[in-house]
């Protein structure tokens, strides 16, 4: 199911939270913007650079104050994204393991700083693999590294695995450098911890983050699966010329990168964060204080190598699940999502108690980024460099 868009339409709008024509929204520098303003800027952002759809949502005092939706669901048929539309979550299901760890943590019942492999019977290697392939460590059986990984190393990106095991040239999983030593970024140690945490407690992940975020949050379209009841209405994603990718529906549960949820959902989410709703505020702070600094060039890929000084000002770290930056308005927590056809950025500024997220279904998202963080917050300090952002032209 595949084509192209067309991009001479005009945007669908869909307003979601009720507004006034005098709403005003308040940025990070004191400056304000209406939410009309918004609501014209957006969709041409938009059509600029060819994302089929977007939603949005900004934050000011903790609270939701601008929510909508713009653009397609699937800009083959027309059909518009609502708030209600399932958006495949990407990499910022890592936020919402991480706020699921951390509640654990305060509860006492796992201990930041203890390698993993201690609170196992048996060796991770020896355990029956039941999943396709994400619960097999068979080919860690000689290697003695792994067993100092924990699960503060696992959500600061330090536990030395690969992103993923299918990016080496033998696609078999093995510690990269010794755990706790430098940021790299890793699906696979937040996998480590997942696999790890279901053998402890006997639940699945799926259960824990039912119980533990889901439930309590109200967040009732959002699961580590993708479920029937999402048939209904789903968003595909779409490439840089407006093709469609065919959706995956059939991943099993994996905490760093198979969240399913929407809008609706997500803003409950951002705020639980910012409210303190489900961890309280000093587990709240561990999120969000620097674990490791970073250095690299880029986040991602061969420059992630090579070490500059060019993001000392903002003293780019990684904390918990969020990356952190350093601004004249406080440290800032920020997390990406990234898949195909789907883009995603959100960033929290808890002193200003402001912040943004955004949504694409679109492999184009990620280019008006930077000129939404700066239209919507007033952000001038996501390093968009380090994380690829590259601009739309004359954006």
């Amino acid at each position: 199911m595949k084509g192209k868009l067309g991009f001479g339409i005009a945007l669908i709008l869909l307003l979601n939270v009720s507004s006034s024509v005098a709403q005003r929204i308040s940025r990070i520098d004191g400056s304000k913007i209406s939410a009309d303003v918004l609501d014209q800027e957006i969709p041409e952002l938009m059509r600029k650079a060819q994302v089929a759809g977007m939603a949005i949502a900004i934050f000011n005092q903790n609270h939701t104050v601008y929510k909508r939706t713009f653009g397609y669901s699937n800009a083959l048929t027309k059909k518009p994204l609502k708030s209600t539309t399932n958006i495949y979550g990407a990499s910022l299901s890592k936020s919402v393991f991480a706020v699921l760890v951390m509640k654990l943590v305060e509860e006492g019942k796992l201990d930041l700083d203890k390698p993993l492999q201690e609170y196992l019977p048996e060796p991770i290697y020896d355990y029956l693999h039941l999943k396709r392939w994400h619960d097999d460590y068979s080919t860690l059986k000689n290697d003695t590294l792994y067993q100092k990984i924990t699960a503060r190393m696992c959500l600061d990106h330090t536990s030395g695995f690969p992103n993923w095991r299918w990016d080496l040239p033998d696609q078999k999983l093995k510690v990269m450098r010794v755990p706790g030593k430098r940021y790299s970024y890793s699906g696979e140690g937040m996998v480590y911890l997942q696999v790890v945490m279901e053998k402890m407690f006997g639940k699945s992940l799926e259960q824990m983050a039912a119980e533990l975020v889901f439930e309590p949050l109200g967040m009732n379209s959002t699961a580590y699966t993708f479920l029937p009841a999402f048939e209904k209405d789903y968003a595909w994603g779409h490439n840089t010329k407006g093709a469609l990718y065919e959706k995956d529906k059939d991943n099993e549960a994996r905490s760093p990168s198979t969240m399913e949820t929407t809008l609706d959902d997500l803003t409950l989410f951002v705020e639980g964060v910012l409210q303190d709703k489900i961890i309280d505020k000093k587990t709240t702070a561990q999120l969000f204080t620097p674990q490791i600094r970073l250095r690299s060039v880029q986040q991602m890929g061969p420059m992630s190598l090579k070490d500059t000084d060019a993001y000392d000002g903002i003293q780019l770290s990684y904390g918990l699940g969020f990356g952190l930056l350093k601004s004249p308005f406080g440290w800032a927590a920020f997390k990406e999502g990234h898949g195909d056809g789907f883009q995603h950025y959100m960033i929290l500024f808890p002193k200003q108690k402001t912040a943004v997220l955004i949504m694409t279904n679109s492999d184009n998202g990620e280019s008006i980024f930077k000129k939404l963080l700066e239209l919507t917050i007033a952000d001038k300090y996501t390093p968009w460099k380090w994380e690829n952002y590259t601009p739309y032209p004359g954006m």
